[in-house]
């Protein structure tokens, strides 16, 4: 792996048709592997019945809430490291990789915390019915335990990668998630364990995950973690707040829509839950490339950005947009064709697979208009842009989505619950446009 000197000169000089998929790729595995266990835990606990399946698909949104503030702490302080070293300025680096990681861990510590102390009402607000709740308790009871470690390797993790050491953040992530997978059947089943197994195999992958990331920060001339180093101040903390507050924003309205989501298609049974939740997870899966490609993209443009090279800032924008839109068509139109066969992998039941595929085809008929919106949102948030990258970051999981699941089921019935996220997605890109050209041209 490149040291810093040498990471400054790739990340700034070569072709960028090598440079962004050498930094997209080690992420797109990471984001392909942790979408692949939240798949995973879906599929073994799927063989337990409809009710633990639907039980997982609500924990799910507090979990989005959960990751999101890692990827507040890790894209804040990582965003910040990236164009410390492209302007040259290693000290401020290596406080603010310290200061993020520390505020990090002890923001999990909090919300294991407080989320055993409501373990009940915090489960009946993610959306539980009554005959969910008792596998939602359980389950979560035991997911809240890993939240620090959760917390603080996604910072880790996003920290490596935007200083241009991707491979050594996969390591980390790939590693906890590998793990997770090959727990679930031993500790569900072998075990005898349910709904607790797949849990208890969650919070071990995390805590290994963490340490491995940990480790990880000594390698590579990577920034190593030094508690000497921490140094909380309110110059520091506004750093993190302008460059991980879209992430917040992005992952906390992905948290509310869900749960509004479980709330509509409760309406409609279980299955419902079960459906959609099923869905959720398969385009999470894709749009994990897209998150992957366009992370690939951010240490180019927070290096390019610190060294003022706005022409190949926009040049690389531009060929991140092309690659994922090829990639989404092609998603678009092999799940089309297989769309309920995909629904039933995940549960083989008549009800589930009906609300699953209807759901399934509408999102992937707009998915790929996912690309610009994410895309432009990953350059207004490394470029220190806050409002925009916050706009762009709400759109398609809340400024949209959520007045649409709030109004569509009622004029639609159960087919409101399932076109809403296309909907909400059409809107997000029209939006989106306008914000990114004028930001590709604000670059002087």
């Amino acid at each position: 792996m490149l040291h810093h000197h040498d990471n400054y000169t790739y990340l700034t000089t070569a072709p960028i048709r090598r440079v962004i998929p050498t930094m997209a790729i080690p992420t797109i595995i990471s984001m392909l592997v942790t979408s692949l266990y939240n798949i995973a835990d879906t599929f073994f606990v799927g063989r337990i019945n409809t009710q633990a399946t639907a039980a997982i698909g609500v924990v799910f949104s507090l979990m989005f809430f959960i990751q999101a503030f890692g990827f507040f702490f890790g894209h804040g302080s990582g965003n910040y490291i990236s164009r410390e070293l492209g302007a040259r300025r290693h000290g401020n680096a290596e406080k603010m990789a310290a200061t993020g990681f520390v505020l990090s861990f002890l923001t999990g510590i909090l919300f294991l915390i407080a989320g055993l102390v409501f373990l009940r009402p915090l489960s009946l607000l993610l959306g539980s019915t009554q005959s969910i709740l008792p596998y939602t308790m359980e389950y979560l009871g035991i997911i809240l335990l890993g939240t620090p470690f959760l917390t603080s390797s996604l910072t880790l993790n996003n920290q490596l990668r935007l200083q241009g050491n991707a491979a050594y953040a996969m390591v980390g992530i790939v590693t906890g998630a590998v793990l997770n997978v090959g727990l679930d059947p031993l500790l569900i089943f072998s075990c005898g364990l349910g709904i607790r197994g797949a849990a208890i195999a969650t919070v071990i992958g995390q805590v290994v995950s963490c340490v491995i990331l940990f480790f990880m920060t000594r390698h590579g001339g990577s920034i190593a973690i030094r508690f000497r180093n921490f140094t909380p101040s309110w110059a520091a903390f506004r750093e993190i707040f302008y460059g991980g507050s879209p992430s917040l924003n992005r992952q906390g309205m992905m948290c509310i829509s869900v749960m509004l989501l479980n709330h509509a298609a409760g309406a409609y049974g279980d299955a419902a839950i079960a459906g959609m939740s099923i869905v959720n997870r398969v385009t999470m899966m894709i749009m994990a490339f897209v998150i992957g490609l366009g992370q690939g993209f951010q240490p180019v443009c927070g290096f390019c950005y610190g060294a003022r090279l706005y022409d190949r800032l926009r040049a690389a924008y531009w060929f991140t947009v092309r690659v994922g839109l090829v990639f989404l068509l092609c998603c678009s139109v092999a799940g089309w064709l297989c769309s309920s066969d995909v629904i039933q992998i995940f549960r083989n039941d008549h009800a589930v697979i009906a609300v699953g595929t209807v759901a399934l085809r509408l999102q992937l008929s707009t998915i790929p208009l996912n690309i610009i919106s994410m895309s432009g949102n990953m350059l207004t948030q490394t470029c220190r842009k806050p409002l925009a990258a916050n706009i762009l970051a709400a759109a398609r999981n809340g400024l949209f989505f959520i007045p649409l699941i709030l109004l569509l089921p009622r004029l639609f019935a159960l087919q409101g619950v399932e076109m809403c996220q296309s909907i909400s997605d059409i809107c997000a890109c029209t939006l989106s446009l306008p914000i990114i050209l004028h930001t590709l041209r604000s670059l002087q």
